[in-house]
């Protein structure tokens, strides 16, 4: 992983923990507040560890020309994170 990805990753990481903090559960309960914040907390967790080791290649190097596009939407549906491609099949 580069410097840069590997510090977007971890800025977006402590974007998610921030916003576990600020969290208001719609109910307006303090007990699903807790849970709520507490279920972004595990999931975050569980989801950058389960893709810790996944690496991206390279997007943009292949010239946009018949072949060239479909290998590139191939290589787009193939770097897709783990947790977006499970919320595509629930969807």
């Amino acid at each position: 992983m580069t410097t840069a990805t590997r510090q977007e990753v971890l800025g977006l990481y402590r974007r998610i923990f921030r916003l576990a903090r600020k969290w208001q559960a719609a109910s307006g309960q303090m007990e699903d507040t807790i849970k709520e914040k507490q279920y972004i907390l595990n999931e975050a967790r569980m989801l950058f560890q389960k893709n810790k080791n996944i690496h991206l290649p390279p997007m943009g190097l292949i010239p946009l020309r018949g072949q060239g596009l479909r290998s590139q939407e191939k290589l787009r549906k193939l770097s897709k994170p783990v947790y977006l491609k499970s919320h595509d099949e629930v969807s």
